[in-house]
Parts: structure tokens; C-alpha cells; sequence
């Protein structure tokens, strides 16, 4: 195997599942240029793990794991600088990203801006109609604590958008 194979293979599965990263970027920075930083410090991080991934397993679970923890750890930082709380993401700045100007996204939006981030990295996943066992192996949490904790985080959810 020549060194541009693994390059040209990581480029393409990372172009394939690129919305992965956006996505995660959305959710854990705040503003377009802290989502560009976050998306390309996700990037460099897929690419520093790629030698450690597992062909057999599928690549947007592994992705969304990598991409999930980086956004955390991002999060993280981003709190432990400010000294204070804040939340991550400007609803106006999601909502305007996509087609959807309805109130209700921008209130969902804002709602999950203010969770924990493993809570966040819960609901993203399971927007994303991600099934409880792969939500499981990239949360690295049971089957059965994803199911409890998604209907816990669901009724708060439930709650604070009424």
C-alpha cells in the first residue's frame, strides 16, 4: 500500500459522511467562525485516529464517536475560558443555516445549546434517527442506558418547548 492510498481513502469516507462533522460543529460552537475551527479540529482528529479505525466496523459510527468527543472536549474549553456558562450556539446562526426559519426550530435549538454536552451528543444522535445500539457504541454506554436516558432527556425537552 503506497502512503496516498490510506490519504485518498480517509478524503473519501470523510467527503461521504461530511455532515457528521458539520453537524457536530453546529452543535458544539457557537458562531460560523467557532464552527469552522471546531469542523476543522474534528477533521485533523479523524485523521490522527484513521490508523486506529476498524474496517469492519461502520465508519460513521466510528466518525461520530471521534467527532463527538472532540466537540465535547471543545465545549469544554470554550466554558473553562469564558469562566462562565453561555450557550453554545447562537439559534439565529442554526436556524439561518437552514431552510427551516420556523420558531419552533430556533426554540429546539436553543434548548439543546443549553444541555450537557452528553446530553447534546444524545439528542444529535438521536435527531439523526441513529439506532439505540450505534448511539451505544459511540456514546460507549449500554443499549438500555441510551433508551433511559433519550425518554429522561425527551420529557425535559418536552417541557421546556411548551
Amino acid at each position: 500500500m503506497t502512503d496516498d492510498e490510506p490519504r485518498a481513502r480517509f478524503l473519501a469516507l470523510l467527503r461521504e459522511h461530511q455532515k457528521i462533522v458539520l453537524k457536530v460543529a453546529s452543535v458544539y460552537a457557537r458562531g460560523a467562525q467557532d464552527r469552522n475551527d471546531l469542523a476543522q479540529e474534528i477533521a485533523v482528529q479523524l485523521w490522527r485516529s484513521f490508523p486506529r479505525y476498524d474496517p469492519e466496523r461502520r465508519f460513521s459510527t466510528w466518525m461520530y464517536r471521534v467527532a463527538l468527543n472532540v466537540g465535547i472536549s471543545f465545549a469544554r474549553r470554550e466554558r473553562a475560558r469564558d469562566g462562565r456558562f453561555e450557550p453554545l450556539a447562537d439559534p439565529g446562526d442554526v436556524a439561518a443555516d437552514s431552510d427551516e426559519p420556523d420558531e419552533r426550530l430556533k426554540q429546539l435549538h436553543a434548548v439543546i445549546a443549553g444541555l450537557a454536552e452528553l446530553d447534546r451528543a444524545l439528542i444529535v444522535l438521536y435527531l439523526e434517527e441513529r439506532p439505540h445500539s450505534e448511539i451505544a457504541a459511540i456514546l460507549g454506554i449500554s443499549e438500555t442506558n441510551v433508551a433511559t436516558k433519550l425518554g429522561r432527556l425527551k420529557q425535559r425537552l418536552r417541557g421546556r418547548m411548551t
